[in-house]
């Protein structure tokens, strides 16, 4: 029996903390289904397609790695249409169990079957979040060794993008 796992998230951009949570359920799981959310209430850089893209990048190496779109409906269907026994979650700090631990919670009263794994990521990607690192590549910052090149790239190209705006 294989055992499934989907890792879900807005993933704008995908860094190496999210790499790291995923190679870390790798080592749970047979396969992971890498799933990116479409949020209305979150104000992304990149379009949904353009994230798939660069996870698709990213995650290339990996055989029992897929990457799907969440484009409506709730966490907890998917799951359970995608035949996943557990729901992985990267968590950095405090709060952000606060908000997991709530979700989880809701996730299994909707799909009792699913088990969220809180995974921790490597002590060096603790601070590391695509919000910053969003933030600080806009403004010309390096954040080289907190993404993938291709990654990198399309930072550097939605920066340029930006300054020929101005």
């Amino acid at each position: 029996m294989t055992r499934k796992a989907i890792y879900p998230g807005t993933f704008d951009p995908f860094t190496n903390g999210h790499l790291d949570v995923l190679e870390r359920a790798l080592n749970i799981f047979d396969h992971v289904d890498v799933v990116l959310a479409e949020n209305s209430q979150k104000q992304t850089l990149f379009t949904v397609d353009e994230r798939v893209e660069m996870v698709r990048e990213v995650v290339r190496g990996f055989s029992n790695v897929s990457v799907d779109v969440l484009h409506s409906g709730l966490l907890a269907d998917y799951a359970r249409q995608a035949g996943a026994s557990a729901i992985v979650r990267g968590v950095r700090q405090v709060k952000d169990f606060e908000y997991e631990f709530q979700m989880s919670l809701l996730n299994r009263h909707l799909y009792p079957e699913v088990t969220t794994v809180f995974l921790m990521p490597n002590v060096k990607y603790t601070y590391v979040a695509s919000t910053i690192i969003r933030e600080v590549s806009m403004l010309g910052g390096d954040v080289s060794k907190f993404v993938h090149p291709f990654v990198l790239d399309e930072l550097n190209r939605k920066r340029i993008g930006r300054e020929g705006q101005s």
